[in-house]
């Protein structure tokens, strides 16, 4: 099968030399390998050249910008797409094809075997939360839905919007794929230390989330009207608890607070049971859309 590797880069010098030496030293020819620069002022568009490789200068800013900018210089059919600064190695790109050809459209490295100082609690906690919140929205079970190493094939990315910039194109590029009932995979990986300064901060990971919720909108809006439905649960609980504990200790019951607790509760109950509803159904339709994909394909 033909592939490119596709490279966003930013800065990437020491990272990027590492990366593309292993990636050669295993035999894929350089001519496969398209890096794309976002304007880096460290000489690293120079490091990639040294190595044969073609170099295009990307169209706007942020890791989405980069990959959308790339594909108009890729005409194989899948696209292999890893981070330039060292943190996943190249061994795994051969298991990511391999399962490609198995039959899957989108193949993810996720991250499982993780060398030491690689990745501190709190971003793993991070990881953790955001890929548990992407397996609810999408009824799914992932484990790491979030990786920058993964193999997909170039008529999904041709499809996807990329309304979303830095790093939630990753999770653009999997709603996307779930939601239009193509085949997704995951395989284990390794994961190293970062050579260079880390671009992907705490703060990223509340714009992921606010992405997560968008692109729910977008490919679920019923799940979110009902998820958001049963918020009302919190404040209908704070009414009953307050009624409750006022009868309690002092036997005075507060109507007006006792009827909006029972309203809340109520409408909190049957939308969080229609969301659940609603989840299954999602799972049911993707399973479905896969289903009908594979046939269209046999």
């Amino acid at each position: 099968m033909d592939f490119a590797i596709l490279i966003p880069v930013l800065n990437e010098r020491e990272g990027l030399e590492k990366t593309l030496k292993e990636i050669i030293e295993l035999g894929y020819d350089p001519a496969r390998i398209l890096v794309v620069d976002g304007g880096s002022t460290d000489g690293t568009p120079d490091v990639a050249r040294s190595f044969g490789v073609r170099v295009v200068q990307q169209e706007g800013r942020g890791k989405a910008d980069a990959i959308k900018s790339g594909l108009k210089y890729i005409n194989d059919s899948v696209v292999v797409v890893m981070d330039g600064d060292y943190t996943y190695p190249a061994e795994h790109i051969r298991d990511l094809i391999k399962k490609v050809n198995e039959g899957y459209d989108l193949v993810i490295g996720a991250r499982k075997h993780f060398e030491k100082g690689a990745q501190t609690a709190v971003y793993r906690f991070g990881n953790w939360f955001l890929t548990s919140m992407f397996n609810i929205f999408y009824g799914v079970k992932l484990s790491d839905a979030l990786s920058g190493m993964y193999a997909v094939k170039k008529r999904i990315l041709d499809e996807v919007e990329f309304e979303f910039k830095d790093f939630s194109i990753e999770a653009e590029i999997l709603s996307h794929t779930l939601s239009t009932g193509y085949k997704v995979a995951e395989i284990p990986i390794k994961y190293r230390r970062r050579v260079g300064k880390k671009k992907l901060g705490v703060r990223h990971g509340f714009t992921i989330l606010l992405s997560m919720l968008l692109l729910t909108w977008r490919y679920n809006p019923t799940f979110t009207v009902f998820l958001l439905g049963a918020l009302t649960l919190i404040p209908g609980l704070y009414f009953d608890f307050y009624v409750f504990l006022k009868y309690f200790l002092t036997g005075v019951i507060h109507h007006i607070r006792a009827l909006v607790g029972a309203i809340f509760t109520t409408t909190g109950i049957v939308s969080f049971s229609l969301a659940l509803a609603v989840f299954y159904m999602k799972r049911m339709e993707v399973r479905l859309l896969r289903r009908i994909s594979q046939y269209c394909r046999d």
